[in-house]
């Protein structure tokens, strides 16, 4: 069967990338040399990688994830192995797998987006508590001050006050780090999904350590399109920061800070890549805090 990357994959990466000019024969190769059964590529799917539904040589139900080298898939695989299953969707043991990730089986039509705001937030927060682990000894993932420093270069050329807030919130952070865990990275309710084994799990983890609130951030905006269409948007939004720090037990005005860094920074970035409507919103969300 045919590989053709999704359109959102393929706007994700920039039409222009090599890597999906050689996707096509990577997954022909990699489906061939691990002995598995392709059902179907996942549309839309996701954004970081090629994501294919299959079956092992045992007919186990899996899913193939692809990714380019620049998505760090060998961390993926890290965090995974280090959560073994614990809150995450588990690598399965299947060898030669070189940079493919084979993972088992959720159900990716049915993420937590799928339900009510209220208990999509109650759920989530209970996923993203068992994430919350000390990393493991030696490990070789970025720290939330490395990441977010080199996020910050698309700020410091921007005459805009909001983005001068964002860049001040996130200096003020990194000099006096709170905690060190090991964090999902791109938490949200999209990145969480029903599961067999557990109610839900998380997926796609682009793995980062440190401060609990950091990964929280991306959390809180969620659905944002709605709360920018509502009056009430701005005291929703600052109710929602409150309502996570208080149920997740993290200092309100840390996360408070991360969550305008991240959300003026994906904002400019969306600005940037000519994505107006998406950049709208996001700065919207982020001028309330």
């Amino acid at each position: 069967m045919g590989f053709e990357a999704p359109q959102r994959l393929v706007r994700a990466l920039g039409e222009s990338d090599p890597w999906l000019g050689r996707l096509p024969g990577i997954a022909e190769e990699t489906v061939a040399r691990l002995g598995l059964r392709v059902e179907r590529v996942l549309a839309p799917g996701g954004r970081s990688g090629l994501i294919v539904l299959v079956r092992l040589a045992d007919d186990t139900p899996a899913t193939l994830k692809l990714a380019p080298g620049s998505a760090a898939p060998e961390l993926e695989r890290a965090a995974l192995a280090h959560w073994d299953g614990w809150g995450a969707a588990r690598a399965l043991p299947v060898s030669g797998t070189g940079d493919a990730l084979v993972l088992e089986r959720l159900h990716p039509e049915v993420s937590l987006r799928s339900l009510p705001e209220a208990k999509a937030l109650l759920e989530a927060a209970g996923v993203v508590r068992r994430l919350w682990v000390a990393p493991p000894a030696g490990h070789g993932f970025e720290t939330v001050a490395e990441r977010t420093e080199r996020q910050a270069r698309v700020l410091r050329g921007v005459d805009d006050p909001l983005a001068a807030a964002a860049l001040a919130a996130r200096d003020e952070l990194v000099s006096d780090p709170a905690e060190t865990f090991l964090l999902h990275g791109a938490f949200r309710q999209g990145k969480v999904l029903a599961a067999d084994r557990a109610p839900w799990l998380a997926v796609g983890p682009e793995p980062v350590v440190g401060e609990r609130a950091y990964d929280l951030a991306r959390l809180v905006r969620d659905r944002a399109e709605d709360l920018v269409a509502a009056s009430s948007g701005p005291s929703a939004a600052r109710r929602r920061v409150n309502r996570l720090a208080d149920s997740l037990e993290v200092d309100g005005a840390r996360l408070r800070g991360w969550v305008l860094f991240r959300a003026v920074e994906s904002g400019m970035r969306a600005l940037e890549a000519g994505r107006s409507r998406e950049a709208e919103s996001t700065l919207e969300f982020a001028s309330w805090l």
